[in-house]
């Protein structure tokens, strides 16, 4: 998972009119539409005024969003501290409350600056899947009812024995609005070109017109008659200060957990800039504060408008700014035009959008690695007993589970040609050292034995009880053959697992005289540990190949395109070449351009990777020239020239995030990148493909002493962070 910077260490984001008018200006019209009524029913669930909720979502989406670290994250009155805020107001009072509200910002705030917000990247993946599918499935089942023209109850277990009541009563002007809503939206999408506009926002138009046109009878939207005359100044609660200063912390501690697993759940449903979680904690207690201030209600980070603004197409913070602007001007200004807007419609948005947070793809992923009982429970546990319940249900049994692991090992021993085998799997800690002595203590006297340690970590324990055996084992006649390199390995901690993510020097940390380092070393240890990889190759040798994208990339040996990218077999189509270089269509080059050819038209890849890296001895052969006029390499290289010549008129290239300012080999580098992206272009497979939207460009420059991924744009600043909205990096209709 991304790690979040601290707010120091963040360059500012840069501004694309580009894509807020075309993704972000829609996006907020629909996350508005859906946060009114939301905001109103957490209100008056809360016993807050009406007008509170609606203080909250304005603040939400303006401060938050504006100071917040979570780019596409919508804040806004939660459902989830409804029942703290109900109590707050039983035994308070709601100005008072509004004064804890305000205090408790102040606190997260200092919360923000001490950098705890990152320890929620801590998480493991299943519990944050698990954690939208729970509020996906409590989601859809409250807003069915609604649908079907009824209203929601407060716990899933009271929607669903209500359900078969809603069922057979009879509404069907909410049930044809609902599902009309939901056909439009299902359909809109697979129009040709109707993505530009989200098909929430068309749905609720539509349907909108079609209920005022007939004259349907359903329930719509409700807004306070005058808004600011409801407003409510705070006052400091009376009380000890021990029930004062217990309020505020729950306030503060409940919204901002709240907040955080928004975060970071709302970052696995995109792929733009992650969170920075410490910025975002701040900007919260930000957005408490001035609420409490104003008289609103606590402010936290919501998933349901969060999830419904990725859905809708959002690329930047500016939707969640411009949702709550919009909240205050028709709040204000248009009331009348939202009490038009049935609650069917808008139920049936929030119906789609539920839904879509289950997904089949995660489901999968976390049943090939053995997590799906995780994702499950905590699914389980947030739709049933609530958000914080249910992620610690699913934190405590994953937990459960790694100490399981951290404790098993198998130790197995069996004849094989006259020679004893002692395979150990696992992890070898002190717990197992009983069952590993019973195994060894089967072995004859005098017998040569193997041992294969393919073991995560042995305890010194684990080592004195192998040590031990061996010794005696010997003393009695019998040869021992052990890798003494994977045994010392394992001993402090490192994989002896294949190591596939170092090179195969580095395993051998102590070499016997007549040890020879051999690459039949590294195929034979593939071969004996390969067992829980073959059944996922067997079945990609059975579908054929799909990668999703073509990975372009150096000859380099310190270049490994899967660790870089994330990705496994069957995923990467790779290139590879001296300078990874793309000649333009109709070159000498016909390896490189039927590869392209194929990657597009044959496979369909939905992106084309260019990736260069620091350090490039092709860069710098051709700043430095090659001797041998009449060489393989001196001819190869001329297809930098193009390159040579651009990075000359380009400005000094600095890190984004260090500021360090690149060598002249490595600003070659990244201009050569930029110039391949425009060389890729000259294929009309590549540009019909761009132009029709199913194939994305992406420029990557990969610094191999920092293992930092940047990405490559092919105009100045040509080099941003990784992170940044892909898009921005892409878009050929923005440069």
């Amino acid at each position: 998972m991304t790690t979040s910077e601290s707010p120091a260490h963040s360059p500012p984001e840069r501004v694309s009119w580009h894509l807020i008018l075309r993704h972000d200006l829609p996006a907020s019209l629909v996350v508005f539409l859906i946060a009114i009524p939301l905001s109103l029913g957490i209100a008056a669930a809360s016993g807050a005024p009406l007008i509170a909720g609606l203080v909250a979502a304005v603040v939400g989406g303006v401060v938050a969003g504006t100071f917040g670290g979570s780019p596409l994250q919508v804040s806004g009155p939660a459902a989830g501290l409804t029942v703290v805020v109900a109590g707050l107001v039983a035994e308070f009072g709601w100005a008072a409350t509004a004064a804890i509200t305000c205090a408790a910002g102040v606190l997260q705030i200092l919360l923000g600056i001490t950098r705890i917000g990152r320890l929620a990247l801590s998480l493991s993946p299943a519990v944050v899947h698990g954690m939208l599918a729970g509020i996906g499935i409590t989601i859809a089942v409250q807003q069915l009812h609604v649908v079907l023209g009824g209203r929601a109850q407060s716990s899933l277990i009271a929607n669903l024995a209500g359900l078969p009541a809603q069922l057979v009563a009879h509404h069907p002007g909410a049930v044809l609005v609902g599902v009309l809503t939901v056909l439009l939206l299902l359909l809109w999408p697979r129009l040709p070109k109707a993505r530009i506009v989200p098909a929430p926002l068309v749905a609720v138009v539509v349907v909108t017109a079609v209920a005022a046109v007939f004259k349907v009878d359903v329930t719509r939207v409700e807004l306070p008659n005058a808004p600011l005359q409801e407003l409510i100044v705070p006052v400091l609660p009376d009380g000890g200060a021990v029930k004062i200063a217990t309020a505020v912390l729950t306030v503060a501690l409940v919204a901002s957990v709240e907040s955080l697993l928004s975060a970071v759940a709302v970052d696995k449903l995109h792929r733009g800039r992650r969170s920075n979680l410490d910025r975002e904690l701040i900007g919260q207690g930000m957005a408490n504060a001035v609420s409490g201030a104003l008289g609103g209600m606590p402010v936290t980070g919501v998933i349901v408008r969060s999830s419904t603004n990725v859905a809708a197409g959002a690329r930047t913070r500016a939707s969640a700014v411009m949702h709550g602007v919009w909240i205050a001007v028709f709040v204000l200004a248009a009331g009348a035009m939202l009490e038009l807007i049935p609650m069917a419609a808008l139920a049936g948005v929030l119906l789609v959008t539920g839904l879509r947070l289950v997904q089949l793809a995660h489901i999968r992923t976390l049943l090939r690695h053995d997590e799906l009982l995780v994702y499950v429970v905590t699914a389980a546990g947030v739709a049933v007993l609530g958000l914080a319940e249910g992620v610690l249900a699913g934190l405590a049994l994953a937990l459960a589970r790694v100490l399981f692991r951290l404790a098993r090992a198998t130790v197995t021993a069996t004849e094989e040609d006259g020679v004893w085998v002692v395979r150990i799997h696992g992890t070898l800690v002190f717990v197992g050292v009983a069952s590993l002595v019973r195994t060894l203590r089967t072995i004859p006297v005098g017998v040569p034995v193997r041992v294969e340690l393919q073991v995560d970590h042995l305890d010194h324990a684990a080592y004195e009880a192998i040590e031990d055996w061996r010794r005696g084992h010997l003393a009695r006649g019998g040869s021992v053959e052990l890798n003494r390199a994977a045994f010392r390995a394992a001993l402090h901690g490192e994989s002896a697992r294949p190591r596939w993510l170092h090179p195969w020097q580095h395993g051998q940390l102590v070499l016997e005289p007549d040890q020879r380092i051999s690459m039949l070393d590294g195929i034979r240890e593939f071969e004996a540990s390969a067992d829980p990889i073959r059944p996922m190759l067997a079945k990609l040798a059975a579908d054929g190949q799909r990668p999703t994208q073509l990975f372009i990339t150096c000859a380099d040996s310190r270049i490994v395109p899967n660790l870089i990218t994330t990705t496994g077999p069957g995923d990467q189509f790779c290139v590879r070449n001296v300078g990874n270089l793309v000649p333009p269509y109709g070159s000498t080059s016909t390896s490189v351009a039927a590869t392209i050819e194929y990657a597009v038209e044959v496979l369909g890849v939905a992106s084309i990777v260019v990736c260069g890296h620091s350090h490039c001895g092709a860069a710098a052969a051709a700043l430095d020239g090659v001797p041998d006029e009449g060489s393989a390499l001196k001819n190869w290289l001329r297809h930098l020239e193009a390159s040579v010549r651009r990075s000359a008129h380009v400005p000094d290239i600095a890190d984004p995030v260090t500021g360090v300012k690149l060598s002249a080999a490595d600003k070659l580098s990244v201009t050569n990148v930029a110039v391949q992206l425009e060389n890729l272009r000259s294929f009309d497979c590549v540009q019909r493909a761009e132009n029709e939207g199913r194939l994305e460009l992406v420029g990557l420059w990969f610094d191999i002493g920092a293992a930092a991924a940047r990405l490559v744009l092919d105009r100045e600043p040509y080099l941003v962070r990784a992170d940044e909205e892909l898009a921005t990096a892409t878009t050929p209709a923005d440069s």
